[in-house]
C-alpha cells in the first residue's frame, strides 16, 4: 500500500458544518478533492484516530458506497486501526449511534443529508459523530472547519489489487466479513441485528406482536430509505405483521424520486391512507437517515410536540423504561406540552437551542431520560441520536399496555394535561438576501416589541433566544427570534441550516387550551390569528413573495 500526499491549489471556503454536518449537492460533492477535503480535516481533528476504531456507513443515497471507499483509503493513510460499516454501507444513524457506543469506537461518519432528496441532482452530507454516540460538538466541528480554510491538501492510500478500485470496494460491502488496507482491518458487519438487539432490550416484543396479530393492522413507510431492512426485520419477521406492511423498503440512490421527509406533505399516501381511510389502526414512517418519525392512527395525526409528551406521560408502560424518568428535555422551537407532563410527573425539563449535541450532554450527564424536536425527532438515553424506528415501537409498546385507538390516546392526554395547539410553516428555498433581511429586520425590531399588541394580546417577552448549557457552562446564542404572550401562546421564527439551497424560513405558532377549553378545534383554524399577525408582523409574504407555507406540519 502507498500512500499519495494530494497537493490542493486551494482550500475550498464553503464547508462549514450546519447542526447536522456537511451537507451540499450531489454535484457539489463531486467535484475533485470535495470530499477528501472535508474528510482530511475530520481525521487531523477527531482524537484518537491513530489506531482507533471508527464507524462509517450511510442512508444508501447516491455517492453512498463510493464515499465509503475513499474514507477507507483515507483512513489507511491516517493510521486508523479499525473501521467498522456494514453490507451495502447501509447504516442508519441511531444504529451508528449504538455501534459507536457498543464497540468503543473514537466516533463516526454518517454519509446522510437526512431528510433531504437524493440522487445525482439530489443532496449529499457528511456528519460526525464522537465518542458518546452523539453528533461532534461545536468545538470539533469549528476546528473542522477552520482546517479545511487552510487546507493545503490531503493523504490517500494507494492499495494494490481490486481494494483501490471502487467497483471492487463495493463488491466487499456485499457480505459481512473484513478485508486490509495496510494496517487498517475494514469490517463489514450486518447493520440491522446489533440495532434489533437493543430495541428488544427495550420493548416487550410480545405483547407487540399480541395487538399486531389481533386485528390492528398498521402500515409503515419507509419511503425508500434506509431504514426499510429494520423495518422488515423488526415488524414483518419479528413482530408477525403481513408481508407488505412495510412500504417502500428497499433503500434507493435517490429514494425512488421521492423526499424522505416523514410529515403530511411528502408522506401524503401513508396520511391519505390513515386520515381519508379506516382499513389501519396505525401508521408510521421515517425519514432519509432513520432518526425522524411520524405517527399516525385512524383519522389521526401525532404532533411530534404531543409525541415527546405522551411519551413522557406512558414512559413507564415500557420495560426499558419501568423505573420512571429522571427528566426529560425538547428544543426551544417545540411546543411546551412535555413541560406540563414533567411537572405534573415532578421530574426535571430542560429547554434546548435545536440540534441533539445539547441533548447530549444532558444525557452524559443523567439528567435527562427522553428528549425531542418538534422537527418529528424522538430519543432517549438507549443513544446520542433521535431514533425513528424507536419512537414507533414506543408507539406500539403503549398501544399494546393501552389497547385503545391513537386518537383516544390522544384525547385523554388532551383532557388531562390541556392541548397545545402547535404548528410549523416552512417556507423552502427562499433567495438567501431576502431571507436575512427579513430575519434581521424581525431581530432589530425586538427591544421595541415589549408590551406591544400582538393578535388581541400582549407581547410578554421578545428576544433571539440564548442557551447556557447546565453541564459545561458553554453558551449558544442567536438561537432563533421568540415573541412570548401574556397567555402563554407565542410565535418563534429561526433561519434553517438543513437545506442546500437558498434559505428556508421556519414559523412556529403555539397556543395552550386548559383541559376545560375546547380540544378539539383544527389547529390552523385555533392559531389562525396568530398566522395573521406575525405574517404582518414580519412581511413574510410581501418579502419572500410566497403566498403560503412551502410544508405545513
Amino acid at each position: 500500500m502507498n500512500v499519495r500526499q494530494v497537493s490542493l491549489s486551494q482550500p475550498f471556503s464553503d464547508q462549514k458544518p450546519g447542526t447536522s454536518g456537511l451537507r451540499k449537492s450531489s454535484r457539489q460533492f463531486q467535484t475533485p478533492d470535495y470530499l477528501e477535503s472535508f474528510i482530511e480535516a475530520i481525521f487531523r481533528v477527531l482524537p484518537g484516530v491513530v489506531g482507533g476504531t471508527l464507524v462509517v456507513g450511510g442512508d444508501g443515497r447516491y455517492g453512498n458506497r463510493q464515499a465509503i471507499e475513499v474514507i477507507c483509503r483515507m483512513a489507511a493513510a491516517h493510521g486508523v486501526g479499525r473501521i467498522i460499516t456494514t453490507t451495502g454501507g447501509i447504516l442508519s444513524t441511531p444504529a451508528t449511534s449504538h455501534l459507536i457506543r457498543q464497540r468503543q469506537a473514537i466516533g463516526g461518519i454518517i454519509l446522510s443529508a437526512s431528510h433531504n432528496p437524493g440522487g445525482p441532482e439530489g443532496d449529499f452530507g457528511v456528519k460526525v459523530n464522537g465518542a458518546n454516540g452523539g453528533p461532534a460538538p461545536e468545538s470539533i466541528t469549528d476546528a473542522i472547519y477552520a482546517v479545511t480554510q487552510g487546507l493545503e491538501g490531503y493523504r490517500i492510500a494507494e492499495p494494490e489489487g481490486d481494494a483501490g478500485d471502487s467497483d471492487g470496494a463495493a463488491r466487499r460491502l456485499e457480505a459481512p466479513g473484513s478485508w486490509s488496507l495496510g494496517s487498517l482491518v475494514v469490517e463489514v458487519i450486518d447493520g440491522v441485528e446489533d440495532y434489533v438487539a437493543l430495541m428488544q432490550r427495550l420493548f416487550d416484543f410480545d405483547a407487540i406482536a399480541g395487538l399486531l396479530q389481533d386485528d390492528f393492522p398498521m402500515a409503515f413507510d419507509a419511503m425508500h430509505a434506509v431504514t426499510g431492512p429494520y423495518a422488515q426485520r423488526i415488524f414483518e419477521q419479528l413482530l408477525g405483521a403481513p408481508a407488505g406492511t412495510v412500504r417502500n423498503g428497499i433503500p434507493l440512490e435517490d429514494f425512488g424520486g421521492g423526499h424522505p421527509d416523514p410529515n403530511l406533505t411528502y408522506a401524503h399516501e401513508l396520511a391519505d391512507l390513515l386520515l381519508s381511510g379506516d382499513a389501519y389502526r396505525f401508521g408510521a414512517a421515517c425519514d432519509g437517515d432513520g432518526d425522524r418519525n411520524m405517527v399516525l392512527g385512524t383519522g389521526c395525526f401525532v404532533n411530534p410536540s404531543d409525541s415527546l409528551a405522551v411519551l413522557t406521560a406512558n414512559a413507564t408502560l415500557a420495560p426499558g423504561y419501568a423505573d420512571g424518568l429522571v427528566g426529560v428535555a425538547r428544543s426551544m422551537p417545540t411546543s411546551a406540552a412535555a413541560d406540563v407532563v414533567a411537572k405534573e410527573l415532578g421530574i426535571a425539563c430542560y429547554e434546548t437551542p435545536t440540534g441533539w449535541k445539547f441533548f447530549g450532554n444532558l444525557l452524559d450527564a443523567g439528567r435527562i431520560t427522553l428528549c425531542g424536536e418538534e422537527s418529528f425527532g424522538t430519543g432517549s438515553n438507549h443513544i446520542r441520536e433521535k431514533d425513528g424506528l424507536w419512537a414507533v415501537l414506543f408507539w406500539l409498546q403503549i398501544l399494546a399496555r393501552r389497547r385503545c385507538s391513537v386518537a383516544r390516546i390522544m384525547a385523554e392526554h388532551w383532557g388531562r394535561f390541556g392541548r397545545h395547539y402547535y404548528s410549523r410553516h416552512d417556507y423552502e428555498a427562499i433567495a438567501s438576501d431576502a431571507a436575512r433581511e427579513l430575519y434581521g429586520r424581525v431581530r432589530g425590531m425586538l427591544p421595541a416589541l415589549v408590551g406591544q399588541g400582538f393578535a388581541g394580546r400582549t407581547i410578554r417577552l421578545a428576544d433571539d433566544f440564548a442557551y447556557t448549557d447546565p453541564i459545561d457552562a458553554s453558551v449558544s446564542s442567536g438561537q432563533g427570534l421568540r415573541l412570548l404572550l401574556d397567555d402563554g401562546s407565542r410565535v418563534v421564527l429561526r433561519l434553517s441550516g438543513t437545506g442546500t439551497q437558498g434559505a428556508t424560513l421556519r414559523v412556529y405558532l403555539e397556543r395552550y387550551v386548559t383541559p376545560t377549553g375546547n380540544l378539539n378545534q383544527d389547529p390552523q383554524a385555533a392559531l389562525a390569528d396568530l398566522i395573521t399577525a406575525i405574517d404582518g408582523l414580519a412581511e413574510i409574504r410581501s418579502r419572500t413573495g410566497m403566498e403560503r407555507p412551502t410544508v405545513i406540519t
